[in-house]
């Protein structure tokens, strides 16, 4: 069996389950009551994070036992967006068109986030980081998990966010979609053209359609080892 086949399958029936019961997804997502969490991930995002990038890590994190607390530069409801390259356009696309996705609810604000709070820190993409790395708040954040050597896993766009918090100087290996490369090698790091690439703490996935490789697994291996220190 085909795993990417397969977790396009698995995310559609999400998506079918999440657009059935409200289109709206709580701040966060635990284990069950009945269970401690192993600890918790942050997942900064604001208007125009992507879909794919934010819905599974949203709950595949907390099947395996961590609380994700969504975090935004305000508590509030934001809204997702679809990136697809239209497979059968009449007019070509040489970059991803733009579609409404889902919304998702922050209830805590950048702002009173304390990151030592949190075992890991997940950046997703979409248009989100392109703002979002000008807030002061949220690169006080990244730059804990950065200089603390916390786990921090990232995906497509979400480059601009470390990119911006200093945290690729010195040569760190990352992959993000290609258009992104300059936000990874003009910030002082060396850019990786691979699926899945991990240097340290950070574990870097291209898109959303490299879940299907070592990401998830490395990351969640880190946070455990680090919970062991």
């Amino acid at each position: 069996m085909n795993p990417r086949n397969s977790l396009r399958r698995a995310t559609a029936r999400l998506l079918t389950a999440v657009a059935a019961s409200s289109l709206i997804l709580s701040v966060s997502v635990a284990p069950a009551a009945d269970k401690k969490p192993l600890g918790k991930v942050l997942m900064p995002l604001g208007d125009a994070t992507e879909t794919m990038d934010t819905l599974y890590p949203f709950f595949r994190l907390a099947e395996e036992g961590y609380e994700v607390v969504v975090a935004g530069p305000e508590a509030r409801l934001y809204h997702t967006v679809l990136h697809e390259v239209p497979p059968n356009s009449d007019v070509p696309w040489d970059i991803t068109q733009e579609t409404k996705g889902y919304h998702i609810r922050a209830t805590i604000a950048f702002k009173d986030v304390k990151p030592e709070e949190y075992a890991g820190l997940f950046l997703s993409g979409g248009r989100a980081p392109e703002y979002l790395r000008y807030d002061k708040d949220l690169m006080r954040i990244t730059e804990h998990f950065v200089n603390e050597n916390k786990p921090i896993a990232v995906v497509c766009h979400g480059i601009e966010i470390i990119a911006a918090a200093g945290g690729l100087k010195g040569g760190r290996r990352a992959t993000t979609v290609p258009k992104c490369e300059l936000d990874i090698t003009q910030t002082g790091g060396v850019y990786v053209n691979e699926p899945c690439v991990v240097d340290g703490n950070l574990v870097s996935a291209g898109t959303w359609h490299n879940y299907d490789t070592r990401f998830f697994k490395v990351f969640l291996d880190k946070m455990k080892a680090q919970a062991k220190n």
